[in-house]
């Protein structure tokens, strides 16, 4: 656990391509999506909330706090990450935010001990985590310092573009291997957008132990 980083899971969406509702409230298993994102992440670092929109109530079985979008209109991850930065940087031990996006469920346990490494190398940049040659913006290490040109990018700029953010403000990106286990190559940010996508999860759940 690094208490100097707090986390944040972005559960804010929309979910059009599940036909609406709440991805992260899909049951995986026996276990509902963000109580799975949950379990990963919090070990991780020294506080977690999710950022969700709507009645928080919904949530609350998670057992941790639910902060709603801090800019309007629905923004997307970015308004999610803002939430999270103006939140973690109450607490005067915190450094950076971690961000998990509460629709992916396999993620690696270590990736913010991985961040956090590479952040160290290259002060003041996002570390950001990558796989298969792809790069995952929801899955990120922010400096807490970035929150109000963050602000200004989304709502002065209106610009809610992940990827526009981080190469303006400087990223580097951290590899993380494909899960291979009994033929199975599977990628650790492997998320669910649709129903297709749902059954594929349950069936690596049922092969692999993830």
């Amino acid at each position: 656990m690094d208490r100097s980083v707090s986390g944040i899971i972005l559960a804010g969406g929309l979910s059009r391509r599940m036909g609406g509702g709440d991805k992260p409230l899909l049951s995986l298993g026996n276990r509902r999506l963000v109580d799975r994102v949950a379990a990963r992440l919090q070990p991780q670092v020294g506080a977690l909330a999710i950022n969700a929109n709507g009645d928080p109530e919904r949530f609350t079985v998670a057992g941790l706090p639910v902060l709603p979008d801090t800019v309007p209109d629905y923004p997307g991850p970015l308004a999610g990450v803002l939430t999270g930065l103006e939140w973690a940087a109450m607490n005067p031990a915190c450094e950076a935010l971690a961000s998990a996006a509460g629709d992916t469920p396999f993620f690696p346990r270590d990736v913010v001990e991985r961040l956090a490494e590479a952040a160290r190398k290259q002060p003041g940049t996002i570390a950001v985590a990558s796989s298969a040659g792809r790069w995952h913006p929801t899955f990120a290490l922010w400096p807490l310092g970035l929150r109000d040109v963050l602000r200004h990018f989304l709502v002065d700029e209106d610009n809610r573009r992940v990827s526009a953010f981080m190469e303006r403000h400087g990223f580097v990106q951290v590899e993380f291997p494909m899960i291979e286990a009994e033929g199975l190559r599977i990628d650790p940010f492997f998320n669910i957008n649709t129903p297709d996508d749902l059954a594929q999860a349950e069936r690596l759940l049922q092969s692999v132990d993830l």
